[in-house]
């Protein structure tokens, strides 16, 4: 019994390990960075972004909630400069360098643009 159950055990691990593939990869390259440094050469999602780190206290919706201002129109009111400085000093109730480097710039071209 304890034979057959050993076969059985060995027979299926043989089995399934040759079902592994070709030996070929299926990952892409990561696309190779562009200079400029404008819209479109980054590829960060700001919204990704600011859904993970922003929604908790701005609101789903980034409408603002309690003392957390709302940031729908961010843009209306302040400058691409000096939301990335509220970004990187904080401000209020708000800590610094929540998001940092590249994710910040894209953040605050993207908050400018909420009028």
């Amino acid at each position: 019994m304890k034979r057959g159950i050993l076969a059985l055990m060995l027979g299926s691990a043989l089995a399934l390990g040759a079902c592994g593939g070709n030996g070929e990869t299926t990952t892409e390259p990561a696309p190779a960075p562009t200079e400029g440094g404008g819209s479109g050469s980054s590829s960060v999602d700001p919204e990704q972004v600011v859904q993970q780190n922003c929604i908790s206290c701005h609101g789903e919706n980034l409408e603002g909630a309690g003392n957390f201002p709302a940031l729908n129109n961010v843009g209306s009111r302040l400058s691409q400069e000096e939301i990335r400085s509220v970004i990187d000093n904080g401000k209020g109730a708000m800590p610094a360098d929540i998001i940092e480097g590249e994710e910040a710039d894209a953040v605050a071209e993207w908050l400018a643009s909420k009028k």
